[in-house]
């Protein structure tokens, strides 16, 4: 399997790489950033690339892949819609075309969020946006499309957050969440689980085209249990 990888060096991203680089059948892994991982792997190549809303400089490179896992994406807080919507629909889309045109029998996940509003019309900006770059995406053309939702996520094996005040969150949760995680598996979930459940819908193991927190779960459960 030959993976490409938006949005690395963000905190779920560095989780899905992490699993990918330690999956038996993942043969390559192209990281595509503005910049590096500050990870040496020998599947791993990574690929700078400034202007995200124009993938045309590096599409020669974006070809023969099996999955894109696009974990690129910010916060909505303190952002105008304007502002989130071109980090949120607009790289997003510009990766989707790119990859469409060069390597369309690939399967591509994109992380949404728990909440996403596929009608596009609730009085949520964030779930707005994400609802509209779901349906956008999913009516592209790929062969396999498919729309990550996880809610509560806690990061693992030293994972960290590149904000600060997240990453006081995520410590003062740290000590509850195994217990959130067994009580409520369809609220919480965790980096590591994220990228495994990737992994297994690019293996067939899912064709559902939307994959909620309960399922990323389950799926990542059956990868273990490989």
């Amino acid at each position: 399997m030959k993976v490409i990888l938006f949005g690395a060096t963000g905190m779920v991203g560095q989780g899905v790489l992490r699993e990918c680089l330690r999956a038996p059948d993942v043969e390559r892994v192209l990281v595509v950033g503005r910049s590096t991982t500050g990870t040496t792997h020998e599947k791993l190549r990574e690929v700078a690339h400034k202007d995200f809303t124009d993938f045309s400089a590096i599409e020669a490179d974006l070809a023969g892949y099996d999955a894109c896992f696009f974990c690129l994406g910010v916060s909505s807080a303190g952002m105008n819609e304007a502002d989130y919507t071109r980090v949120t629909y607009d790289y997003a889309m510009a990766a989707a075309r790119a990859l469409l045109r060069v390597s369309p029998e690939l399967t591509f996940v994109y992380v949404s969020g728990a909440g996403t509003d596929e009608t596009e019309k609730t009085r949520s900006m964030w779930a707005r946006v994400k609802g509209r770059t779901e349906n956008a995406i999913r009516a592209l053309g790929f062969r396999r499309a498919i729309m990550f939702r996880p809610g509560y996520i806690q990061p693992m094996h030293g994972i960290v957050s590149k904000t600060r005040l997240y990453r006081v969150f995520y410590a003062l949760l740290a000590p509850l969440y195994p217990l959130v995680r067994r009580l409520a598996p369809s609220l919480a979930t965790n980096t590591e689980s994220v990228g495994l459940a990737m992994l297994e819908v690019t293996r067939g193991a899912s064709s559902d085209p939307i994959v909620e927190n309960g399922a990323i779960n389950a799926l990542a459960t059956r990868a273990l249990a490989r």
